[in-house]
């Protein structure tokens, strides 16, 4: 395994955030703020360490699955690790473990917090936060793919390890053709969303903030009181529309749009991702309206739309405190929660494919046992899903469980509630952001011990990575 090439790679990462932060120095030099300096100085010396490699290591014609794994894995531990100097040359709230948790947050999309004041902030450190939010929800290296061609050949491997493999499904294309899907998509969701916010009442900056956050489903927010600060039905429209789009699989939308027969309109889980929405938004506004939590049905069902999407698509936004809300609500809440949106999307979570593929290997069994001698195949979207696919899946949700167990067991033992621990393992994995109890949607993890926010932090990156491809990088050295 060739570690400069390794670092070479890991370099061209390092280069693109060195950008941004010397973008959102720009934004803090013409609004006159204190983040100015803290992000030229961070700005520099990031540009600095993704230089070095790239001047002294030569270029690879290709690299190894072990490198490959050590680039992918190791540009999103990189990238959370120059992500805090912003934070930490700025000081106020971050200390070192705050300033890796916020970084971490942003760049694993969770949209989760430690700041108690997120206004007193300046406009260039809340443009960078946003930025760590979009930059990630595409993917670390998939970003790198979109934005430095140089790299060639590589890229099929690379972009092959960062997508899992349900994601893979519907991009029936070439390397270069999914970078461009991504592309157009991503970008463009970004510019008319902020457009769309703009027009709606929001000042551009915060627009952008927001159209950032939606688009990477991400959840960080220039407001304290997130969304909930703007108290319009049409801004909340407006993300409930572009989360519901951006937790959809990008390949389906290009299909969509390109009149391809794959197409959203005809996916399975589609179909049942929209069944479970409606169905939870509709149950949920229901118990808040007899529970007389608000005045009127339509009040009920506009708060519950809004944070069932939020919360399935993992983006975190809010408009309400959730904790006020009816048991039975909160149940659904933290289901979503497991569930979340559809692979090749910018959502984390379980994902909704795999619980559906679940469910037909489920069905599949139990028919099985009625009829020992035939032949049962199970099909996800009309693709044959084989043993070998069946079984990563299987093992994934029994793996996601056992975090969330362990991430609840060592809360506990820290003395939080078992509301507040179990939810919040369920947020930290699932990138989803807000929990309930002491971490609910108009809380934050400002309070949270040290050693908790670390473990979050793990969960988060697990989370991110699909937990096995985490897993992969922490025992590179035994792989034959």
């Amino acid at each position: 395994m060739r570690f400069s090439v390794i670092l070479r790679y890991v370099g061209t990462v390092v280069l693109c955030l060195s950008a941004f932060m010397a973008v959102s120095a720009g934004i803090s030099l013409v609004s006159g703020d204190t983040g100015f300096y803290p992000l030229l100085l961070s700005s520099l010396l990031t540009l600095l360490l993704g230089a070095f490699p790239m001047i002294f290591v030569s270029k690879a014609d290709s690299i190894t699955t072990k490198e490959g794994f050590m680039i992918v894995v190791g540009s999103w531990v990189v990238s959370c690790v120059v992500g805090m100097f912003p934070y930490l040359i700025w000081g106020g709230e971050f200390s070192l473990v705050n300033a890796w948790f916020e970084s971490v947050s942003g760049f694993t999309t969770t949209g989760a917090s430690i700041l108690t004041d997120i206004e007193a902030l300046p406009q260039g450190l809340l443009f960078w936060r946003s930025a760590t939010n979009w930059i990630g929800g595409v993917g670390v290296v998939m970003f790198a793919l979109l934005v430095l061609p140089s790299l060639g050949t590589n890229k099929m491997a690379l972009s092959g390890i960062e997508l899992s493999s349900l994601a893979k499904d519907n991009y029936r294309y070439r390397t270069q053709m999914v970078v461009k899907i991504l592309l157009v998509i991503y970008i463009g969701l970004t510019v008319v969303s902020t457009i769309l916010l703009k027009v709606a009442g929001m000042r551009w900056f915060d627009a952008v903030n927001h159209a950032m956050s939606v688009c990477a489903t991400g959840g960080f927010s220039t407001k304290n009181a997130s969304v909930g600060f703007y108290d319009s039905p049409l801004i909340e429209w407006i993300l409930i529309v572009v989360m519901f789009i951006s937790s959809l699989h990008f390949g389906l939308i290009y299909s969509t749009f390109a009149r391809k027969a794959n197409n959203i309109f005809r996916s399975e889980v589609v179909r049942v991702y929209v069944a479970i929405i409606v169905g939870a938004a509709l149950t949920i506004g229901a118990s808040l309206s007899f529970s007389g939590t608000y005045d009127n049905i339509f009040t009920s069902l506009r708060q519950s739309v809004f944070q069932v999407v939020s919360i399935i698509t993992t983006t975190g936004f809010a408009t309400a405190d959730t904790n006020l809300w009816t048991p039975f609500a909160i149940v659904i809440l933290i289901i979503l929660s497991i569930i979340c949106g559809c692979a090749g999307s910018t959502s984390g979570g379980a994902k909704v494919d795999r619980v559906l593929l679940y469910a037909k290997v489920l069905k599949a069994r139990l028919r099985g046992q009625q009829h020992p001698n035939a032949i049962i195949r199970v099909r996800l979207d009309g693709i044959l899903q084989d043993d070998r696919q069946v079984n990563t899946v299987t093992l994934f949700l029994t793996t996601y469980f056992i975090l969330i167990i362990a991430g609840t067991l060592t809360s506990t033992l820290f003395g939080m509630d078992l509301l507040s621990s179990f939810s919040s393992s369920v947020a930290f994995i699932g990138n989803v952001g807000p929990g309930f109890g002491e971490v609910g949607s108009y809380d934050n993890y400002a309070a949270m011990p040290s050693l908790l926010k670390i473990q979050g932090t793990i969960l988060m990156l697990m989370g991110r990575l699909e937990i096995f491809g985490f897993i992969q990088f922490l025992f590179i050295r035994m792989w034959r």
